[in-house]
């Protein structure tokens, strides 16, 4: 089993003579990012590393503040939740799946408003759920 220093300067840390140890900015990064998941405390993920729970606070100061880039998140846990369309007028409700939205009557849809923050995007109400989701993607990935 390798020892923490050896693990670490498999990572590229260098580490002087002194004991210091210089992290490489894509470590710092790694680090730091690992320290935002949800129920990771700093202290836990600095042990880890055998950090100083500071000294990540300050890694975690500078990329609030934008002096470090995080990787880009990976999440593979996104999907669609299914969706109901009505026109609350107590006649049946549409699932809305890919293709056409359609009322069981032949009527047309009423316009579809799309509300994200302050951008609101009106759509005609026979819009297909494919495009609708890739509207709400394209918004989705502005700041």
């Amino acid at each position: 089993m390798a020892t923490t220093l050896e693990f670490l300067r498999d990572y590229g840390v260098d580490i002087r003579t002194n004991g210091q140890r210089r992290w490489p900015e894509e470590i710092k990064a790694r680090i730091v990012a690992e320290s935002l998941q949800p129920g990771v405390s700093v202290n836990e993920v600095a042990a880890r590393y055998g950090l100083r729970a500071n000294h990540l606070s300050e890694w975690r100061s500078r990329a609030r503040d934008g002096r470090l880039v995080l990787p880009a998140v990976e999440d593979d846990s996104f999907c669609f939740a299914p969706i109901v369309v009505s026109d609350g007028g107590g006649g049946a409700d549409v699932p809305a799946v890919a293709g056409q939205l359609t009322k069981p009557d032949g009527l047309s849809c009423k316009p579809i408003e799309i509300a994200i923050g302050r951008v609101t995007i009106r759509v005609d109400g026979t819009t297909s759920s494919d495009r609708i989701a890739e509207i709400v993607r394209a918004i989705g990935a502005r700041p």
